[in-house]
């Protein structure tokens, strides 16, 4: 049997999501077991993305799911942008909240694997939507910084 770490996901209102985080610059066990466990945590809450500050770690670490693979980005940074695209956007940390945000259509990163390699990734629509707002948690910041309206209670149940 497969083990699996779901790690607890700080709230709003919790300092750490307020901080700017540590780049990493050692690829180790410990990085490897905090990429396994965000990965595990990611599945289990049923999200797009998950910063490393999201499960109390002030390490410049998010995972995103691109629908096709989950990317793990370590010292990730937008090098360019284009277009624009305005839409409803959650988070882990807020949850049940839903605002309207204009991010741009296509995003791309460049960003370390976990052997440190560099890679550059392209991502539009959701996954560029997904870009931005994990790389904002890694500089402290949240989402409803950038709302424009908020939606509905009942917008968005299930």
């Amino acid at each position: 049997m497969i083990e699996m770490a779901i790690r607890n996901i700080v709230k709003v209102g919790d300092d750490v999501l307020t901080k700017k985080c540590r780049t990493v610059d050692k690829f180790d066990e410990r990085i490897i077991t905090l990429l396994e466990d965000m990965h595990d945590t990611l599945i289990e809450s049923n999200g797009v993305g998950l910063a490393a500050p999201q499960v109390g770690v002030l390490k410049r670490i998010a995972l995103v799911d691109t629908g096709e693979e989950i990317l793990e980005l370590i010292n990730p940074e937008i090098i360019s942008t284009d277009g624009s695209q305005t839409g409803y956007e959650g988070c882990l940390s807020y949850p049940g909240k839903f605002g309207e945000v204009t991010r741009p259509m296509t995003v791309t990163i460049k960003f370390q694997n976990r052997n440190g390699e560099w890679v550059t990734y392209t991502g539009e629509e959701l996954t560029a939507r997904a870009f931005c707002h994990e790389i904002e948690h890694l500089d402290g910041h949240m989402f409803m910084e950038k709302v424009t309206r908020w939606a509905e209670d009942d917008e968005f149940e299930d």
